[in-house]
């Protein structure tokens, strides 16, 4: 082993431009703050790393935590595609949602989702009146699993993912009732929910139209 002192020497040097001198030693100059030099036991120290390479010179692993499990990633993984990828089981209706928007959204989102504190989730006048139309779900939102993907996800505010699927399916179903996407009647589920068509559905241009149902 080798011990050597003063092995970098670092200096402020403002107004200096970016700069690389190669020799003995060796200085680099970053922007117009330091100056950094490296004399011949860098040199030394970078080859011996270079030549032990990578895995050998700064091991394979620190050693840290444990290997996730699938379930555990599982928790974490809810995202909701266009066509209805990754919806859980479970339903819900309007008439169900209403309760519970009533008890856990009503306070931030008004009455019957008009407005409060946060934004409306009904109502919001058509997209082609101008660019600076307020954006709402009824008039903005190309895709309905996107609410569900979005309640479930972030709210209620501030706990979010405490809803339950069933609770989460019917707000969904509310939302969409009161805007009068879908009948008052009508049942969200797994497979119902991809297939109703937002008013805006055409106001995008897909990425992945393959993946659009």
């Amino acid at each position: 082993m080798c011990t050597c002192k003063r092995v970098v020497h670092r200096s402020w040097v403002p107004g200096a431009p970016f700069v690389f001198k190669f020799g003995a030693p060796f200085v680099f100059t970053f922007g117009s703050q330091f100056v950094f030099t490296f004399g011949f036991v860098f040199m030394f120290t970078f080859g011996f790393v270079s030549a032990q390479g990578p895995s050998t010179a700064l091991g394979t692993s620190p050693g840290l935590g444990h290997p996730i499990s699938e379930a555990d990633v599982a928790a974490w993984d809810i995202s909701i595609l266009p066509d209805g990828t990754g919806l859980p089981a479970g339903s819900g209706t309007s008439e169900q949602g209403a309760k519970v928007f009533a008890a856990k959204c009503a306070v931030c989102h008004g009455e019957n989702g008009k407005g409060g504190s946060a934004a409306a989730l009904v109502g919001g006048q058509p997209l082609t009146s101008g660019i600076e139309t307020t954006k709402t779900v009824a008039n903005f939102w190309p895709y309905a699993t996107t609410i569900f993907d979005f309640t479930r996800r972030a709210m209620p505010w501030p706990r979010p993912r405490t809803l339950t699927n069933e609770e989460v399916y019917s707000l969904t179903a509310f939302i969409l009732a009161q805007n009068k996407i879908i009948a008052a009647d009508e049942v969200m589920n797994a497979q119902t929910l991809p297939k109703v068509r937002m008013p805006n559905r055409e106001g995008f241009i897909p990425r992945f139209p393959e993946r659009i149902p």
